[in-house]
């Protein structure tokens, strides 16, 4: 029997992440494939799903969600070039991370931007 959210969660995670997505399933085969699953089901299958808003909002939403939260430099990498890969202009994620500048201070958003600079380095866009 077939799980249609893993089935969903799966193709949208791919058009999303690429082969960032399958690292960071592979990352966690050993030690909490579970995890991995509900990330792929829940995240992927039922809420990146959803209509409403399109990837490339869906992308600047959690990139700007990140950056509050701070310490969470390594799914920013995942998430900014997923917003890259879906789109978005390095201009566009930098502008969203400045934007949480006022909410939630300059170390976070600082420590963003220096991650979102070397993503944007290592595919060519600066």
């Amino acid at each position: 029997m077939t799980n249609e959210r893993y089935e969903r969660g799966w193709e949208k995670l791919l058009e999303v992440d690429g082969d960032g997505g399958q690292r960071v399933m592979d990352s966690l085969s050993d030690i909490a494939p579970d995890l991995g699953k509900y990330i792929i089901e829940f995240t992927f299958g039922d809420i990146y799903s959803r209509e409403g808003l399109d990837l490339r909002q869906r992308e600047l939403i959690t990139i700007a969600s990140l950056t509050t939260q701070g310490g969470c430099e390594a799914q920013l990498n995942v998430h900014i070039n997923a917003g890259l890969n879906v789109g978005l202009t390095a201009g566009e994620i930098v502008e969203a991370i400045i934007q949480c500048a006022p909410y939630t201070g300059f170390p976070r958003v600082l420590n963003a931007v220096f991650e979102a600079k070397r993503i944007f380095k290592e595919r060519h866009f600066i």
